[in-house]
C-alpha cells in the first residue's frame, strides 16, 4: 500500500475533549469511569460518560440535526484546529474532492428511544423529533456532511466495535481508485439505553470499572466518544505520521463470541502488517481491542503472545474510556498515533493482577520509549475485525 498521511485528528472521550485532555489523563494514568448516571432505569454498572454534551448546542443552521449523538461529534470537530483542517482541504481540494466515511453502531438511536418513550395518546411521536432525518443510520455521517459542506463521497459504516477503523480502509481505496483526493474519517457512538441494557442481557456488563486483561475481569464497561482524522496524500505533508496498512477479516463464527483460536483476529493482523510491509518484529505498540469481556482478552492475549517478540509493548486503554463500541476504532487510533508523538505508552488501566494468557509483551503500567511504529486493534461482533498500521513520518516498511 502506498502510505497516507494523517495531517490532522482529535478526539473526544470520557478522558476529556482534545488531545490534549486525552494525553494528560494517559500520562496520569486517569480514568475517565464513572458509575452510571445516565440510564432512564436503575443499572449497576460504570460508564465512560463524556462532560458536557447536554449543555453543548448545535448552530441555529444545523438546529434539525439536533440529538446527543450530533451534538457529541460537533462538540469533538471543535477541538485541535480540526474543522479549520478540513475547511483548508476543502479549499484545496474543491469540496466535491473530500470524501467523508464515519462509523457509528447505534448512530442517533438515543433519539429514537425518547421519541418512543414519549409517544402520544394516539402513539404519534412528538412533535420536536419529528425528524426523519435523525432517525436514520445515515444521521451521524449526513449531519457532519452538512455541517462542513462536504460534497465528496459520503459512507457509513456500521460493523460493530470495528467501525471506525475500518473507515481508514474504505478511505485508502476511495484515494487510490481517484474517487478523491482527501478524506475524512472518524466515528462517533453516544451512551443510550439500547446499548447499556442490550449489553447487559448479554451478561457482558460490569457492575464495577472494567478490567482488561484481569485474571479477576468480569465484563465491559460502556463509554461513548467522538474522533476524527484527516487522511491526504504524503506529499501533501511529508512530516506527518503514516497510515501504512490496514487489515480487515469477518471469521462469523459466533454472532458475539470471537473464534477460539483468534482465526479473524490474526488473518486481520497479517493483513495489516503485509499492506504495510511490516515484519511483527517492527511494532513497537499495540492499542488492543482489550475490553474486558472473558473471551475477548483470552484470545487477543494469546494472538499477541504467539505473534510478537517481548519487546513490542501493548495495553488496552477501555480502562479509561469504556468500550465506545463504534467510536472505538478511530479513539484508539489517536492512541496510538500519541504514543508515536510523544513516545508515552499507556499502561494496562485496570489490569492488576494479570491473565495467565498474557506475555511479556504487556505494558501494565505507564513506560516512556521511542515508539516509530503503532498497530491498534478493532474487534467487533460476527468476528469482523479490523487492523490498522500507523508510522512516524521517514520510517522505512
Amino acid at each position: 500500500m502506498t502510505p497516507l498521511a494523517v495531517t490532522a485528528c482529535t478526539a473526544t472521550s470520557a478522558m476529556g475533549s482534545g488531545l490534549a485532555a486525552q494525553f494528560d489523563a494517559l500520562a496520569h494514568a486517569r480514568s475517565g469511569l464513572r458509575p452510571n448516571d445516565f440510564s432512564s432505569a436503575p443499572l449497576a454498572c460504570w460508564i465512560g460518560r463524556v462532560e458536557g454534551v447536554e449543555d453543548f448546542a448545535l448552530p441555529a443552521a444545523l438546529a434539525a440535526w439536533d440529538c446527543r449523538n450530533n451534538r457529541l461529534a460537533w462538540l469533538g470537530l471543535q477541538k485541535d484546529g480540526f474543522i479549520e483542517r478540513v475547511h483548508a482541504a476543502r479549499a484545496r481540494y474543491g469540496a466535491a474532492r473530500v470524501a467523508l466515511l464515519l462509523g457509528t453502531s447505534t448512530a442517533s438511536i438515543g433519539a429514537t428511544e425518547e421519541a418512543y418513550r414519549r409517544l402520544d395518546a394516539d402513539g404519534g411521536i412528538p412533535d420536536d423529533l419529528l425528524r426523519p432525518a435523525i432517525h436514520a443510520p445515515h444521521s451521524l455521517a449526513a449531519f457532519v456532511a452538512a455541517a462542513l459542506a462536504l460534497e465528496g463521497p459520503c459512507l457509513t459504516v456500521s460493523t460493530a466495535c470495528s467501525s471506525s477503523a475500518k473507515v481508514f480502509a474504505s478511505a485508502e481505496r476511495m484515494l487510490r481508485l481517484g474517487l478523491a483526493d482527501a478524506a475524512l474519517v472518524g466515528g462517533v457512538d453516544t451512551l443510550c439505553d439500547s446499548v447499556l441494557f442490550g449489553f447487559n442481557a448479554l451478561e457482558l456488563v460490569s457492575p464495577e470499572p472494567c478490567r482488561p486483561f484481569d485474571r479477576a475481569r468480569n465484563g465491559i464497561s460502556i463509554g461513548e466518544a467522538a474522533g476524527f482524522a484527516l487522511l491526504e496524500r504524503v506529499e501533501a505533508a511529508p512530516q506527518a505520521p503514516r497510515l501504512l496498512g490496514y487489515g480487515e477479516s469477518s471469521d462469523a463464527h459466533h454472532m458475539s463470541t470471537p473464534h477460539p483460536d483468534g482465526l479473524g483476529a490474526e488473518l486481520a493482523l497479517n493483513d495489516a502488517l503485509a499492506r504495510a510491509g511490516l515484519d511483527a518484529a517492527q511494532v513497537d505498540y499495540i492499542n488492543l481491542h482489550g475490553t474486558a469481556s472473558q473471551k475477548n482478552d483470552e484470545v487477543e492475549a494469546a494472538l499477541v503472545a504467539r505473534v510478537f517478540p517481548p519487546r513490542t509493548r501493548a495495553s488496552s486503554t477501555k480502562g479509561f474510556t469504556g468500550h465506545t463500541l463504534g467510536a472505538a476504532g478511530i479513539l484508539e487510533a489517536t492512541v496510538a498515533l500519541q504514543a508515536i508523538e510523544h513516545g508515552l505508552i499507556p499502561g494496562n488501566l485496570g489490569g492488576d493482577t494479570p491473565d495467565p494468557s498474557c506475555g511479556a509483551q504487556f505494558a501494565w503500567r505507564n513506560e516512556h520509549r521511542r515508539v516509530d511504529v503503532a498497530l491498534s486493534n478493532s474487534f467487533g461482533f460476527g468476528g469482523n475485525n479490523a487492523c490498522l498500521a500507523f508510522a512516524r513520518a521517514g520510517v522505512a516498511a
